[in-house]
């Protein structure tokens, strides 16, 4: 009789089993509530318009997130560091058949995994910072992973930093910026593999397509910072404020921009937008880099630049931008004391991972 009842008891628990194993779980309706110094209430969700930049290091995305971060409505704080990895972990995990069909047994599917995904993610960026009413992350190379995030963020919008690439691996090289990969004793090497990221970055953008991804060419930027800034917000269909022109303004002030010593672009960022760093690869690569450029870096013609010219014409910068950077050569900007971290600025003590 004891075996008949326990034999009935685990039929039962299995019919439980099967029938717990067909349903559904509801749709997760729940937002991430942070409230400002000023009791005011921000309710955040996947649903949300999350603005993500990036692009191949030394590329301008810092200067994009201090700009944006000018705006008294929109928050993007310092790399998080670890979203870009997460992001290269589920990319590994789902090109390997053994490992995904190992994890589909074990009951962790694509649907489990792109879940935590978005609640990791969203909690990251959100609490990483002040809240505000519109949230971005800058992490360089994110950008690798845009189709994926504007499958698990739809309404996120994507801006894509491109650089020329010689000036990119230039600053990249003699600022001692690690990156993975990369060798910085070699400008033949790191052009090729800047060649390499940027395609992948610029196909993905593509294939989002305009209204969800923006190409921000840096020179442009630089150049012409309000036509730039202006187009920017349109995109993002965010209003425009006139402080996006001044983030330098803002460095340390309260709902203003939070930079820390540690990150590499830093000492360029407290100064307002010049052209300080727009030119000054010209004559320091070898010549046979030179020479081979076209097939080095194919992506150059591909975005529009000259692989052949030394100097190259971006263009003519506006007034503010030659009366910015005459004020920067006489020196009147220094590192501000409310900067975070306790590291000097310049010391090679970045590494940014591939």
């Amino acid at each position: 009789m004891l075996a008949v009842h326990l034999g009935q008891q685990m039929l039962e628990c299995q019919q439980i089993l099967d029938m717990n194993s067909h349903r559904k779980m509801k749709p997760e309706n729940e937002h991430l509530v942070m409230v400002d110094s000023n009791n005011i209430e921000y309710r955040y969700s996947k649903e949300m318009p999350l603005i993500f930049i990036g692009g191949v290091p030394r590329s301008g995305t810092t200067l994009m997130r201090a700009m944006l971060d000018a705006h008294p409505d929109i928050r993007c704080g310092e790399e998080t560091r670890i979203i870009p990895r997460l992001l290269a972990m589920r990319q590994a995990w789902s090109k390997s058949g053994r490992e995904k069909m190992r994890l589909d047994e074990a009951g962790v599917t694509d649907q489990v995994l792109d879940s935590a995904m978005q609640a990791f993610i969203l909690e990251v960026i959100a609490k990483h910072g002040e809240p505000a009413k519109y949230l971005c992350n800058k992490d360089p190379f994110t950008l690798k992973s845009s189709l994926y995030l504007s499958r698990i963020f739809p309404n996120s919008k994507f801006l894509l930093m491109i650089r020329d690439g010689r000036a990119s691996v230039h600053s990249m090289i003699t600022r001692k910026v690690t990156i993975a990969g990369f060798d910085l004793n070699s400008y033949r090497d790191c052009l090729t593999k800047w060649n390499k990221a940027i395609e992948v970055m610029y196909s993905q953008c593509l294939e989002i397509g305009q209204t969800k991804c923006l190409p921000v060419f840096y020179e442009q930027l630089v150049l012409h910072p309000k036509q730039s800034l202006e187009m920017i917000m349109n995109f993002l269909d965010i209003s425009w404020n006139e402080a996006v022109l001044h983030h330098e303004e803002l460095i340390g002030k309260p709902g203003g921009v939070s930079l820390s010593k540690i990150e590499r672009s830093t000492d360029q960022v407290i100064k307002p937008v010049n052209l300080e760093a727009l030119s000054k690869w010209v004559g320091h690569l070898p010549n046979d880099v030179v020479q081979d450029m076209p097939q080095i870096a194919p992506m150059l013609v591909r975005l529009g630049y000259d692989p052949l010219a030394n100097p190259p014409s971006y263009g003519n910068p506006d007034p503010l931008v030659v009366n910015n950077t005459n004020r920067v050569l006489k020196g009147e900007f220094k590192a501000p004391s409310n900067l975070k971290g306790n590291i000097q600025i310049n010391q090679n003590t970045s590494s940014t991972h591939w």
